[in-house]
């Protein structure tokens, strides 16, 4: 499911999208209902317990609640939800290892399909 290897010995800290990534992409979120894409909960399960998840997006502080109620009533959890964002393009710059190892992978999925 995850189209990159990950280093076995190091923790992670996965970077996601909240609309069109993990749940259906829902224009200015005026009718308060979320729904979470394919393979969501199936990718959440391959993420390592110790591994950081962090969530983005451009939605506004106050739809915070009603995406905290989501994520759990989802099983989906977190370590930090950010909101508030730009729209547009985020960018990882993480340093590369002096053995060579890239410290920052991108991963661009097509909005509302999911992980299949």
């Amino acid at each position: 499911m995850i189209p990159f290897e990950l280093s076995t010995n190091l923790g992670h800290t996965w970077f996601f999208d909240l609309d069109g990534t993990i749940l259906k992409h829902n224009g200015l979120w005026e009718d308060g209902y979320d729904t979470i894409l394919p393979g969501v909960k199936e990718l959440w399960a391959t993420i390592p317990a110790d591994d950081m998840i962090i969530i983005a997006t451009a939605r506004r502080e106050m739809w915070r609640e009603e995406i905290i109620k989501c994520l759990k009533e989802n099983q989906l959890r977190y370590d930090y939800l950010l909101l508030g964002l730009r729209h547009g393009e985020r960018i990882i710059v993480n340093d590369e290892k002096p053995g060579g190892l890239q410290t920052a992978i991108g991963w661009n999925v097509k909005r509302d399909e999911g992980f299949q």
